[in-house]
């Protein structure tokens, strides 16, 4: 019996180019955090999005808890994030004793909706956490001008935007702050890994020494002649990236064109061949923005049972999933909000492969098994 080619929901685009970076840096005399390879990183991220800073760091999560550090978030305050995403956001509100206020999210789009924002500000409002939901940037013109008309702070999760645009300006550089993600699933990736991204040097600055501890780069003070002895004048965390993970970043920051090209090739041919299959809604990208394709979510019909499509595609091999998560749903947060659109998106939305190492024929079993397993379980339509 021909054994079955699975077909993995994600895989990394990792090859020769990058064990020859990590190579280099085996053999060099620093493989820690904020060494050369690190600052290399920084230097490409700050120069790639126009920005007053970039700090390396651990993992995105790490990111968006040294923004809300760095711009001044206090127990009590209430941060707005977007619902509908893994909620790394909300968990980073909560880190600093602050309450998440999760706002509902377009339909279409399922990113956050402006109005639904302008609709929870209140007196303790203090900031906004947009997120670029799988890949698609948010309505940046609209969030920006109703935090600057309040006063607010907004910090874009560009988690999984690494290469998207809105308006021709590169997702990461659409707010004063944004986070990356450098996860085995993301655009570009060194299996984990993040940054911070700042449009102010002195936001970057804080967070790069709360990242390493509160005492700066040991790299930087081992260069000095003498013996001198770090203080820690903040109290900081363990969130630095390797040197090891850097020199794969700087490879994969340079194959970024390269690796999305591939997935908007991905994306087009699922687009071509469901168009016509009444059962699934294809994924929106208004005119104005490009899509990263960090997962790619069909919208299945109401009447789908989603698990039993799950349990066909999974039982041939092709990896799915459930899309992102509708926070407020979730029971860590004992949230007592509503928000409508993100749980039915939370129901309805179903992850299928997207990678950028896809071949087209694979593409095509998706698709098949795909519309075999909605048709056949599909509730009769009145």
């Amino acid at each position: 019996m021909t054994a079955v080619e699975p077909i993995p929901l994600v895989k990394a685009s990792l090859g020769e180019q990058e064990l020859a970076a990590v190579a280099e840096v085996f053999a060099s005399a620093w493989q820690a955090g904020q060494g050369p390879k690190g600052k290399a990183l920084e230097a490409a991220l700050t120069a790639r999005y126009g920005a007053g800073d970039a700090v390396a760091l651990n993992n995105c999560g790490s990111a968006l808890h040294l923004a809300l550090l760095a711009l001044g978030v206090q127990p009590g305050d209430e941060v707005i994030v977007a619902d509908y995403s893994f909620p790394a956001p909300a968990h980073a509100v909560h880190y600093v004793g602050a309450v998440p206020v999760f706002a509902d999210v377009r339909a279409d789009t399922g990113t956050v909706d402006p109005a639904a924002v302008e609709d929870l500000i209140g007196p303790r409002t203090v900031g906004v956490i947009a997120v670029d939901t799988v890949g698609l940037p948010a309505d940046y013109a609209e969030l920006k001008a109703i935090t600057d008309r309040h006063g607010l702070f907004l910090v874009e999760d560009a988690a999984c935007a690494v290469g998207a645009t809105y308006q021709g300006r590169e997702a990461g550089a659409l707010a004063p702050v944004a986070v990356l993600s450098f996860h085995g699933r993301k655009g570009i990736t060194s299996g984990e890994g993040g940054a911070l991204i700042a449009t102010d040097p002195a936001v970057a600055a804080h967070a790069r020494l709360r990242s390493s501890f509160g005492i700066g780069s040991i790299f930087d003070q081992a260069k000095v002649v003498g013996l001198p002895i770090p203080e820690f004048t903040e109290i900081g965390y363990n969130y630095k990236l390797a040197d090891i993970a850097a020199a794969i970043l700087l490879v994969q920051l340079g194959r970024v064109e390269e690796l999305l090209e591939r997935r908007r090739a991905v994306a087009a041919r699922y687009a071509e061949l469901l168009a016509d299959e009444e059962l699934v809604t294809l994924p929106h990208v208004p005119d104005d923005r490009t899509h990263a394709w960090q997962s790619f979510l069909l919208t299945l019909d109401a009447g789908v049972d989603r698990a039993a499509v799950a349990a066909d595609l999974r039982a041939q091999g092709i990896g799915c999933g459930h899309g992102t998560w509708a926070s407020h749903l979730q029971p860590v947060y004992e949230a007592k909000q509503q928000c409508p659109t993100s749980a039915d998106l939370f129901r309805r939305q179903f992850a299928v492969p997207m990678h950028a190492e896809l071949r087209m024929d694979q593409v095509d079993r998706v698709v098949e098994a795909v519309r075999v397993a909605v048709r056949a379980h599909a509730s009769a339509r009145v």
